[in-house]
């Protein structure tokens, strides 16, 4: 029986250990057959790269990662880096995959990852540069106001947060103190709490945007607010295809993924965020030469 007909039929979680780790292994010897991604969604976290990530896979030229059961991202750049390119690889379609989708649909095969992390990671930008200089990156940027608290939300939820939103923000400092300079220092090293606590620090855009500005051409980026997905997905969604080079296509509906309703955030903690985010969003506008309307 082969590796296909093992999977064929199977849900991710009623995936045995076995045939995962046949799957991963399978994955890993046939790296060299699996060509690197063609596009990153690398926008900020709790900014629709989800959504996006979704409507892309609904696409019959926009293949899943291997295997199955792997949602948007393998986290190389940020928490695998020591696994090398080979395990990287072994996420991504062979190049028969790839002749066989575009035999079968008439089109370019355009293959990815959505990974929020990336942005936001201090090397990130480096290492993708020198493994893929002409990969199309996309990001997703959003109210970074609005941002903060949905992000703290998602992890109140998940139950890794149990400050409010006020505390939260005032203790972010001493919590994530230290963490960016150790994933700088040791390239194997990942870092939680500066993924799960940088309510504030994750919105000053133009600092985590620059390293990628810095090394790859414009041309290759292309920079969204997340409100525009969120108020005309269709169109959002169609410019991020003719960015990609694939062919269009209609979805029968655009759903929002991964959306929460909560109760609204304290007016005094909103004023003092849209203060400290004032001069960060006039710098990012002046820098892209882009208008958000975050006011």
């Amino acid at each position: 029986m082969t590796i296909r007909d093992r999977l064929k039929g199977v849900v991710p979680h009623q995936v045995t250990h076995q045939v995962r780790s046949s799957l991963v292994r399978y994955g890993e010897r046939t790296s060299d057959r699996r060509p690197l991604p063609d596009f990153l969604i690398t926008g900020t976290k709790r900014g629709g790269t989800t959504s996006l990530w979704r409507y892309l896979l609904a696409h019959p030229l926009v293949p899943r990662l291997f295997p199955a059961w792997n949602t948007k991202t393998s986290h190389y750049f940020e928490e695998n880096w020591g696994r090398g390119e080979a395990w990287y690889r072994s996420h991504f379609p062979t190049v028969r995959h790839r002749q066989a989708l575009e035999r079968r649909h008439g089109g370019p095969v355009r293959v990815g990852e959505a990974a929020p992390l990336y942005m936001f990671h201090p090397l990130a930008a480096q290492r993708v540069a020198e493994l893929m200089p002409d990969v199309r990156l996309i990001f997703l940027l959003r109210d970074p106001v609005e941002r903060a608290y949905s992000h703290w939300k998602e992890r109140r939820t998940e139950g890794r947060e149990p400050l409010d939103f006020a505390e939260a923000l005032a203790r972010e400092e001493e919590r994530t103190a230290g963490e960016r300079e150790k994933l700088i220092a040791d390239p194997t090293y990942f870092s939680e709490a500066y993924d799960w606590y940088t309510y504030r620090a994750r919105g000053r855009y133009l600092e985590h945007l620059t390293p990628w500005l810095d090394r790859f051409d414009r041309s290759q980026l292309l920079i969204l607010p997340s409100e525009t997905l969120y108020a005309e997905p269709a169109a959002t969604y169609a410019r991020v295809l003719d960015f990609l080079g694939l062919p269009p296509h209609q979805l029968a509906a655009y759903e929002a993924h991964n959306h929460r309703r909560s109760s609204a955030m304290p007016d005094q903690v909103r004023a003092e965020l849209s203060a400290h985010f004032a001069p960060h969003n006039a710098a990012l506008e002046q820098r892209l030469g882009m208008r958000f309307d975050w006011s």
